[in-house]
């Protein structure tokens, strides 16, 4: 749902020092190549003694399940340290606390397409409409962290042209 290059993921995971592992799923697949390939990526990590994925979750009770529910089929668990946490709250902190995004998708459903290529800034949080989740949490739109006090070194960007796409709205967001 981000359609990020794949340069930029790289130079992220590189500046965080995490170990990236990717999972390819063809555009359109249906879920249960989705289930499939994530089961065959998590089960490699089973004999090293992983037991628990850590996901980002807010407040969507079915895709907790539904996650919770794929992982207990491994033994796995899912941990979901920002549930049911403020999200204005949390908005705010990730801003406060030097954190820089840029907005990457948009569903022109749920928010106006301008507010695609945008940086997730106070201006934007001023900017969105009250039904917007200020964290994006209902899909109204997706964002690319390229900085922050977790990063080694910011990663270059810029907004490239907007694009629409599957009925959504995608920035690219452009190595500097």
């Amino acid at each position: 749902m981000h359609g990020v290059r794949r340069a930029l993921l790289v130079a992220q995971a590189r500046s965080l020092h995490l170990p990236l592992e990717e999972v390819w799923i063809r555009n359109g697949a249906p879920n249960t190549e989705y289930e499939s390939q994530m089961s065959e990526a998590l089960s490699k990590h089973y004999p090293r003694g992983v037991r628990h994925v850590i996901f980002g979750d807010l407040f969507l009770e079915d895709i907790r399940k539904y996650r919770e529910d794929k992982l207990a089929v491994m033994n796995m668990k899912g941990v979901f340290p920002l549930w049911k946490r403020d999200t204005r709250e949390l908005a705010s902190s990730f801003i406060e606390r030097g954190f820089r995004a840029i907005v990457c998708t948009v569903d022109p459903r749920a928010l106006d397409p301008g507010f695609c290529g945008r940086q997730f800034d106070r201006s934007f949080l001023s900017d969105l409409p009250p039904q917007v989740d200020p964290c994006g949490e209902n899909g109204e739109f997706h964002t690319f962290v390229y900085g922050g006090p977790i990063f080694e070194w910011e990663i270059d960007v810029r907004k490239g042209e907007v694009v629409k796409r599957d009925g959504f709205y995608f920035a690219d967001i452009v190595p500097g």
